[in-house]
């Protein structure tokens, strides 16, 4: 009778396709300016998407962004209903600092 299961070849090869997927997603972190680990896939590829548009030039309202009231010099950037990006303006560009949920963006002030 055979010794190979066929079954278990195809479950290992799933796992090891999985660990692979897994490794090149923590590797894609080291090229972002700030620290997005431990974030929501979703919320890390918009995340990506905002920060890329704002180093190409667009302007933080086309993101809906808006300064805040007690201190101007920060942005806050809508990245879904739950998580915004905070950036710090100076000398004409923006820097991004992190990414917030909104609860935590509301319970106080977030670069303080």
């Amino acid at each position: 009778m055979g010794k190979f299961c066929h079954l278990c070849a195809q479950q290992e090869q799933t796992r090891s396709r999985k660990r692979q997927q897994k490794e090149e997603w923590k590797q894609t972190f080291a090229a972002d300016p700030i620290d997005l680990q431990g974030l929501p896939r979703a919320i890390v590829i918009k995340a990506r998407q905002t920060i890329r548009g704002l180093a190409e030039g667009r302007d933080y309202r086309e993101f809906s962004g808006k300064r805040l009231e007690h201190d101007r010099s920060v942005i806050s950037i809508p990245v879904t209903r739950s998580y915004r990006l905070l950036c710090r303006a100076a000398g004409g560009a923006l820097t991004p600092v992190r990414v917030v949920t909104h609860e935590e963006y509301n319970v106080r002030k977030p670069l303080d």
